[in-house]
């Protein structure tokens, strides 16, 4: 997935990227998916690419690039979720503590977790073009 004009509604820290790197390493290709519903649903949850399969509602935001990763990493939300988003930009972010056991960091002693803003005008119209 190209992004228009370099504008993306997703960005990785330095620390999510090394650790997705670690984790390439030892479940081979990732994703994201964000579902937005209760517990830990609103924190993106990484999985290796096939083991959480998407519908036809949710929505592709960005396939990322991380250096020293051979394939890109899918980032998909909640059609309902991103209704509801669909006006931010997301940062990927690691911090120490556990999240939900179903998304690969668990084990590591981290989670990942979204920093938000809202998108600029100009962002908005080169997204929803």
């Amino acid at each position: 997935m190209r992004e228009p004009y370099g504008v993306s509604r997703v960005a990785l820290t330095e620390a999510a990227q090394e650790l997705l790197r670690r984790l390439t390493a030892m479940h081979g290709p990732l994703m994201f998916h964000q579902s937005g519903g209760c517990c830990d649903g609103s924190a993106p949850m990484c999985y290796p690419r096939g083991e959480f399969r998407t519908g036809s509602s949710d929505v592709l935001l960005a396939s990322l690039v991380v250096a020293g990763v051979a394939e890109r990493i899918d980032f998909w939300m909640a059609g309902q979720q991103f209704e509801r988003w669909r006006h931010t930009h997301l940062t990927v972010d690691v911090v120490p503590g556990r999240g939900s056991g179903f998304s690969v960091e668990a084990p590591e002693g981290v989670r990942f977790l979204i920093r938000s803003r809202l998108l600029s005008e100009e962002e908005r119209r080169t997204l929803d073009g």
